[in-house]
């Protein structure tokens, strides 16, 4: 099993998101945008980004969208997580016992997740940060600087 991005790390994450929320519950597409912007928050004016930007960064929200699914499946099977069904579709929080299971983890890195979560939580109600509005930002960003890196049309380099 591949500890990177397994869907128990990214559970692991989600529930740090679901703990800072709690008790209010996230739908999927916002655990997406809040996720990527907890481990890219320096892009976004936040503190420090806990990973680097990547080349193939609008790949990485496409994948991040099933990780997250399958990693709140693990959260829910491990009784961590709740789901709620609503006429707008499905909801998540954490469990009442989420938010204990976060505090007992002494990771630096989930120590450093908990500050983001946090952040993002508390930013997303501002005007500062619209996170779906920053979250297309980015993308836009990523699809100029693809752009930019392709051979001119007509050039010796197609």
């Amino acid at each position: 099993m591949n500890p990177l991005n397994s869907p128990l790390e990214v559970g692991m994450r989600t529930l740090v998101l679901l703990t800072a929320a709690f008790p209010e519950p996230l739908d999927v597409a916002r655990l997406v945008y809040l996720d990527h912007v907890m481990l890219h928050s320096g892009e976004l004016d936040g503190p420090p980004s806990l990973h680097p930007s990547l080349p193939a960064g609008p790949g990485e929200l496409a994948m991040r969208r099933q990780l997250i699914e399958q990693g709140l499946i693990v959260l829910i099977r491990a009784g961590l997580a709740d789901v709620e069904p609503t006429a707008d579709g499905l909801l998540y929080r954490a469990s009442e016992e989420g938010p204990g299971f976060v505090d007992i983890l002494e990771a630096p890195y989930v120590g450093a997740l908990k500050d983001r979560a946090a952040w993002v939580i508390a930013a997303q109600s501002t005007p500062q940060l619209d996170v779906r509005a920053a979250t297309r930002a980015i993308t836009d960003r990523w699809a100029r600087n693809f752009d930019s890196q392709l051979p001119a049309p007509g050039s010796d380099h197609a």
